[in-house]
């Protein structure tokens, strides 16, 4: 039996007292460890598909003469809710649910996906990617089937969220709301945000690679709106991970209305500061932005491979101090970047990208691997199954150095602690970045001395990391909602770092 969508769509995605209701033929997909011990039956019986089923497809998929095949079939379900005004005033919930069929041959890629997992719908779909390659003597046969199994799970969930409806998830944002207007009398308003996914992934190749995946995600906000003597100051908290609904915790309400009353309040003190260059101490934590933005994109393999990163003829180099090492994690327990298996087939795995100051790995997917002899580092990621995999970082880190952050900031006679940030860009080819600042302090004479705010700092990729003259050894995670954009997808990452100097920056200031 195949899926037919609209017959999936009538048979479920309805919305009950807020809580979505799956299919009737998914009623027994609620145990998560169930899922996973059964594997690959389970992902095949989830999407009724059979062995027979998916080695038809892969033959088609291959039968121009590609090089490799592989299936990816999703389905994910979303929630969320939002208070605001002191009441939950919207809840919304969606299914997603598909597979996509890509073809390597060479260098190219072909790709399609459908909507309705029916034989006859997956078969055209393999033979519309099975395009790209064109050499009808090719005799390409496939493997014989066998499951790939992690050597452990990253995101174990003791509660699904299909157990939890609004009406069970309204007292968790009342209370968040409530505390945050305990906090301070200048508490004007609230919005807060919860939201929560699940998804089901089977994936098999032409190599005779299969797997199951259960995959949770998390995420709870909340935004900090605060009046005084007129003027209107916010700011905002978060935290993401991959659990289920013992993510929700008293402690983590108090440390969320703390984090956004404390990040609002400093606000009204702050000024912008006199812009140029200058040494700029980047705060635990959030700060890891610098390593995303200005190095990490430039680490990815498909830039490099086609020559557009300022670091592709840098590998096995010196590229900064030799106290530095730049790590690309996927195996953090419960972090919103890791992953059991990525989405072709490669296990999660910690990477090192920068050891001692050498750059020792670019993050691969299949197709860079195989270009540069080596095997994947499990960094083949896509949004969902509408598009194909590419390298994407997971959890990028700076691991802690051997001096204080009370030395590093005593060592800077004039310049700026960067405290949170809230996006950035870089310019792969050429390595120059922006991210703008939310808060932090001006440094002078080595203290922390008035407060700043929303300034932008400027830079350049390989510059700032060969910059970085001291490491904090207070390393730490930024568990917030980071999500990374390239090529149009959208994938959940995290950052993080010790605090750190940079020698020279370029500051947005006031002149």
């Amino acid at each position: 039996m195949n899926i037919n969508r609209r017959d999936f769509i009538k048979s479920g995605g309805m919305l009950v007292l807020g809580s979505l209701v799956a299919p009737s033929f998914l009623a027994s997909c609620t145990s998560p460890e169930a899922a996973k011990a059964e594997g690959i039956a389970f992902g095949m019986n989830h999407f009724k598909v059979t062995e027979s089923d998916l080695k038809k497809v892969l033959a088609a998929a291959l039968e121009k003469g590609g090089d490799y095949a592989d299936l990816f079939f999703e389905h994910t379900l979303n929630n969320g809710i939002q208070l605001q005004d002191g009441a939950v005033n919207n809840a919304q919930s969606n299914i997603d649910f598909g597979m996509g069929v890509r073809v390597l041959s060479g260098d190219q890629t072909g790709y399609a996906y459908v909507e309705n997992i029916t034989l006859d719908e997956m078969l055209k779909a393999a033979r519309t990617a099975a395009r790209i390659a064109d050499n009808s003597n090719a005799n390409k046969t496939i493997a014989a089937l066998t499951e790939v199994k992690p050597n452990g799970s990253y995101y174990d969930v003791q509660t699904p969220w299909e157990s939890f409806t609004v009406k069970d998830k309204m007292p968790y944002l009342q209370k968040l709301n409530d505390k945050i207007f305990a906090l301070d009398k200048r508490v004007h308003k609230v919005r807060a945000f919860l939201s929560d996914s699940t998804s089901h992934i089977f994936f098999c190749n032409s190599e005779g690679q299969m797997y199951y995946d259960y995959r949770p995600m998390c995420s709870l906000s909340a935004v900090c709106i605060m009046e005084d003597n007129g003027r209107i100051e916010n700011s905002y908290a978060s935290r993401s991970y991959r659990m289920g609904t013992e993510f929700l915790t008293d402690e983590l309400l108090d440390t969320l209305a703390k984090e956004s009353v404390d990040k609002t309040s400093i606000l009204f003190q702050a000024v912008k500061p006199k812009g140029g260059e200058m040494p700029v101490v980047m705060g635990a934590g959030g700060s890891g932005i610098l390593l995303h933005e200005a190095i990490g994109h430039a680490f990815e393999a498909d830039f490099n491979r086609k020559k557009t990163s300022i670091f592709s003829d840098l590998l096995n180099k010196k590229v900064c101090d030799e106290h530095i090492n730049v790590v690309d994690d996927g195996t953090i327990r419960f972090n919103r970047g890791s992953v059991n298996i990525d989405d072709e087939g490669t296990e999660g795995q910690k990477t090192y990208i920068v050891r001692e100051g050498i750059l020792t790995s670019y993050l691969h997917d299949r197709i860079s691997a195989k270009h540069y002899g080596i095997q994947s580092t499990g960094n083949g990621r896509r949004e969902n199954f509408r598009q194909i995999p590419i390298p994407r970082m997971r959890a990028t880190y700076m691991e802690a150095g051997n001096v204080t952050e009370e030395e590093i900031i005593a060592s800077v006679k004039n310049g700026i602690y960067a405290s949170s940030f809230t996006n950035g860009q870089v310019q792969i080819g050429a390595g120059d970045f922006t991210f703008f600042v939310k808060d932090g302090y001006l440094i002078e004479n080595g203290k922390l001395t008035q407060p700043i705010k929303d300034i932008n700092i400027i830079g350049n990729g390989p510059k700032a990391l060969a910059d970085i003259t001291m490491v904090g050894n207070n390393y730490k995670m930024d568990d917030g909602t980071w999500t990374c954009g390239k090529d149009g997808q959208s994938c959940p990452v995290t950052c993080g770092m010790p605090s750190a100097l940079v020698s020279k920056l370029t500051v947005g200031g006031e002149n």
